[in-house]
């Protein structure tokens, strides 16, 4: 869908449907508003008075003209109590706003901005709603035939706007909004992929594609490379498939000078069986979404490159899949990771952090002044929180705030979990340095334990987004399947980022 932004008012916008947003406690009519309220012989007015129309959030109305004005149709879009609006809620309206319009049948809408009156700045409330705007849009149709009948298209929208000095900010934040949207649809798509058609190697394939289309350095590690490095880890978790594993590494801005170095890391299993640890069949179909860490750090990538941010950045992606094959990791072997450590592999179905423990270590090799990883990792995060915010763990706590903060503005929203030391007794093994499972309680922070032993030489922060990577049902701006979650969280890391403080404790 194209985004245009036009300078207008109402009484000469000939609109197929213009969009009207409005608050619960709204007790003046915006002068738009108004105008078209009169023209329509107070027809929304006393909707309104007749409770027939309420402004709750989410909630719409769409009302005929019949030639009174310019448009055709005028739609009503609820965003609740104007006090309790946040970034979130305009992301949402907007949403809805675009799908309602879509499954219509109408190809092109109009927005009044004015409409919004908000306190916040143009800059953000434009952002979010341009992103919830074409996020709502997407759907995953690679596999699926669709009549031509059913196949309705939102093919531009138009905001709206009557001040000429909001231009150029506005249509700052409408570029910047298309990117992450862009990046975030990207990612959903690599998620909702099946496994057999993006096995490490294809996936490695749409990075390299990826990185010569934007300023981004790539290189792809197989197996022969991977060993040199000593990353059993990966190795390891790969030995029962058939496919080879492959470790991406994408570096953008490398030259840049008096910028800190930030690197992402990704966990990208592309299909997770378990191993010999095998799964239950039910739900496994999702296990191709076991690689939500690594698209999220490849969409991440695609945004920033493209907003041309100044910091160094590096996205770490090891992939393989887990598979039960007869050459494969065995519970109670034991692997060497990049770093030297040992760790007895107790379950198989705990791989995740064993392809990311030699990412986190060869992170070290860049001294960055902040790593952060996501993973859909355990399901004991989505026990403790559920499926509505990202578990979070670190070692330094400027950098779990910046984290935090993001989450907040971006409302992909993270939760601390403790760190402690005490939880570190849990995966002390035997035979080995280590062991990749802690036993049955507190899964999400041992989890998050083994990983702090590769990251003891920089500022970490671990996202388990186990719950946040997958929907179930159909939101505001998701649909059922991948949400993408991540990309949003971390372009806005990245654009917030001041020069990290160079003696912050671990």
């Amino acid at each position: 869908m194209k985004i245009n932004v036009k300078i207008g008012t109402v009484e000469k916008e000939a609109a197929e449907i213009l969009v009207f947003y409005l608050y619960e406690d709204m007790r003046i009519m915006s002068e738009a508003l108004a105008h078209c309220n009169k023209a329509l012989h107070n027809s929304i007015s006393e909707l309104i008075k007749k409770k027939e129309f309420s402004a709750k959030l989410n909630k719409t109305m769409v009302l005929p003209t019949y030639g009174k004005i310019p448009a055709k149709r005028v739609l009503l879009v609820g965003l609740g109590k104007k006090k309790e609006v946040t970034l979130d809620k305009i992301r949402q309206a907007a949403g809805i706003t675009t799908s309602t319009v879509r499954d219509m049948g109408i190809s092109e809408g109009t927005t009044v901005t004015d409409s919004l009156d908000i306190f916040i700045p143009p800059s953000e409330w434009c952002q979010a709603y341009v992103e919830g705007a074409l996020l709502s849009l997407y759907k995953y149709q690679r596999y699926k035939y669709i009549s031509p009948e059913e196949r309705h298209e939102l093919k531009m929208l138009t905001l709206l706007v009557s001040r000429k000095d909001t231009l150029t900010t506005i249509h700052d934040a409408v570029k910047y909004g298309k990117i992450v949207a862009d990046a975030v649809c990207f990612t959903r798509d690599l998620i909702n992929t099946p496994s057999r058609d993006k096995t490490p190697a294809i996936l490695a394939d749409h990075a390299v594609k990826m990185a010569k289309e934007l300023d981004i350095h790539y290189k792809v590690m197989s197996s022969p490379e991977l060993k040199k490095l000593g990353m059993g880890g990966l190795l390891g978790v790969a030995q029962g498939s058939a496919q080879s594993p492959k470790f991406i590494i994408l570096e953008y801005n490398a030259r840049t000078k008096g910028q800190d170095t930030i690197v992402f890391v990704g966990k990208g299993i592309t299909f997770d069986s378990g191993g010999i640890c095998l799964k239950q069949a039910k739900d496994m179909d999702q296990m191709k979404s076991d690689m939500s860490g690594a698209a999220a750090v490849m969409g991440a990538m695609m945004a920033v490159s493209k907003m041309k941010v100044p910091q160094h950045i590096i996205g770490l992606i090891p992939c393989t899949e887990n598979m039960p094959g007869g050459s494969a990791m065995k519970p109670g072997d034991v692997i060497t990771f990049h770093s030297g450590k040992t760790a007895e592999v107790t379950n198989t179905d705990a791989e995740g952090r064993l392809i990311l423990a030699d990412a986190l270590a060869y992170a070290g090799s860049y001294h960055p002044q902040a790593v952060i990883d996501l993973a859909t990792l355990t399901g004991s995060c989505v026990v403790a929180l559920g499926t509505v915010v990202t578990g979070m763990m670190g070692n330094n706590e400027e950098l779990k705030k910046r984290v935090r903060i993001a989450g907040e503005r971006s409302w992909e929203r993270v939760w601390e979990l403790p760190l402690w030391e005490e939880y570190q007794e849990q995966i002390k093994s035997d035979i080995a340095d280590i062991k990749n499972v802690g036993g049955p309680y507190g899964g999400a922070i041992t989890a998050a334990c083994f990983l702090s032993k590769f990251a003891e030489k920089y500022p970490w922060v671990h996202l388990d987004i186990a719950g946040t990577a997958w929907c179930e049902k159909n939101g505001a701006y998701t649909q059922k399947g991948a949400s993408g979650v991540g990309v949003r969280l971390l372009v806005q890391l990245v654009r917030n980022w001041t020069r990290f403080p160079r003696k912050t404790s671990l």
